[in-house]
């Protein structure tokens, strides 16, 4: 019978924690069968084995946009796996992450990272716990949270596989306005927001190529002018927000779309999961030994 009791209670512990069968069962071991002491357990010897997962590559996870009634959030969440990261226990994560950071003031990740919980732990103990329990690098890679002012209006798109977010906030407008060109940032993904932000080296280059188009022969100088004008916006319209052929509807530019609702945009921000990580490759040799050294 109390075969069976041990039993349940290794099941129980690896239901809550998500960690190894053999670590729910030398936790419970150490804490006389108590839950809530062999969880206290498994944090605490899980630290060393985070701190051995450290140096990974945690390059997939989830991004989310969120909000309250000041503030606009998006945040980047990481495990090493995609299957960890469809995890509840990581969904579950990402919402009391998500909560904390819109409830508490912080300048960047650092000051973020020693946000506290109920339970007066910090996020960056949550990861740290989280890492040990679920078996791989945990980590809040970047996060940005931004004040809505009076007559501001946002839009918020996190795509339902959780690997694309965007916020973007307008004057003017409604909020229906906000949330299309957050949908348009979200599945277009464009590198600058205006023809302004794009630098006059990488301009010069395209008109100077442009310049040289047959199009242009035998052309008035004016007109010449204007079909170059009309050349670099298609140009731009490759990777500038404003030139962007509208995602919902492709005969107008987002520039254009946002003119017909007397809309001004404020800010835009698109995470994707990953972007920028060098992911590691490894054979399933390497891959099986560097288990089994990190089992010693």
């Amino acid at each position: 019978m109390l075969k069976i009791d041990k039993l349940a209670k290794i099941k129980e512990l690896r239901e809550i924690t998500d960690a190894p069968f053999v670590d729910c069962k030398t936790a419970l071991e150490n804490s006389d069968y108590e839950i809530n002491g062999a969880i206290k357990w498994l944090h605490e010897n899980g630290k060393s084995k985070a701190l051995k997962k450290a140096d990974r590559i945690a390059a997939e996870g989830l991004v989310l946009a969120t909000k309250s009634d000041k503030h606009a959030l998006i945040f980047e969440l990481n495990s090493e796996t995609d299957f960890v990261a469809k995890n509840q226990n990581f969904v579950k994560l990402q919402g009391e992450i998500a909560q904390l950071l819109l409830e508490n003031d912080f300048d960047n990740l650092e000051t973020a990272l020693t946000i506290k919980n109920a339970d007066s732990r910090t996020i960056a103990e949550m990861l740290i716990e989280s890492t040990a329990t679920m078996g791989e690098k945990i980590t809040l890679r970047r996060v940005l949270k931004t004040k809505i002012l009076e007559g501001q209006k946002v839009g918020l798109y996190t795509h339902s596989n959780g690997q694309i977010a965007s916020v973007v906030v307008i004057e003017g407008g409604n909020c229906t306005v906000a949330k299309n060109i957050s949908m348009h940032v979200s599945a277009l993904n464009p590198e600058f927001n205006f023809e302004s932000d794009v630098t006059q080296e990488r301009l010069a280059e395209i008109t100077q190529k442009l310049e040289s188009s047959p199009a242009l022969e035998n052309k008035p100088e004016n007109i010449k002018q204007k079909i170059i004008r009309g050349m670099i916006e298609k140009e731009l319209s490759k990777f500038v927000l404003e030139f962007q052929p509208f995602a919902m509807d492709s005969a107008i530019s987002v520039g254009k779309y946002l003119e017909q609702n007397s809309a001004k945009l404020v800010q835009v921000v698109r995470f994707e999961v990953g972007e920028g990580i060098e992911k590691q490759a490894l054979d399933f040799y390497t891959e099986v030994n560097s288990q089994i050294k990190e089992a010693k």
